[in-house]
C-alpha cells in the first residue's frame, strides 16, 4: 500500500521526527511505501504535494496537535494516533488503516 502520513507534537522538536522515523522504517519493513510531512519547530518539512495525496490509499496522522492544512487529506481513509503510539508500536498503526476497495 501506498502511505502518506503528518507527525506532530506540541513541542515540534524531538518526537514530531522520531515519530516520521519511526512510520518510515515500519512501512518498510512491512513491505509499504510511505511519504511523511513533519510539523514541527521548523514549520512544515518534506511537504507532501498534491501527486502524493492523490496516489495515497491511506493518510496516518500521528499528531498531538491540529495540524496545517488539513483540508488537504479530505477523502482519504485516515487513522488518527497520537504521537506516542507511532514511537511504542507503529505496526499496530498499519494493521488499523482501511483499506480502500
Amino acid at each position: 500500500m501506498k502511505f502518506i502520513a503528518v507527525t506532530a507534537c506540541p513541542t515540534g522538536i524531538a518526537h514530531t521526527y522520531m515519530a516520521a522515523e519511526s512510520l518510515e522504517k515500519t512501512a518498510k519493513e512491512l513491505g509499504h511505501e510511505i511519504k511523511v510531512e513533519t510539523q514541527g519547530a521548523m514549520g512544515i518539512e518534506n511537504e507532501l504535494r498534491p501527486a502524493d495525496i492523490k496516489g495515497a490509499d491511506a493518510l496516518i496522522l500521528a499528531a498531538d496537535i491540529a495540524i496545517e492544512n488539513a483540508e488537504r487529506f479530505e477523502g482519504i481513509p485516515r487513522i488518527e494516533v497520537p504521537v506516542q503510539l507511532a514511537l511504542k508500536d507503529p505496526k499496530s498503526i498499519f494493521a488499523k488503516v482501511p483499506n480502500r476497495g
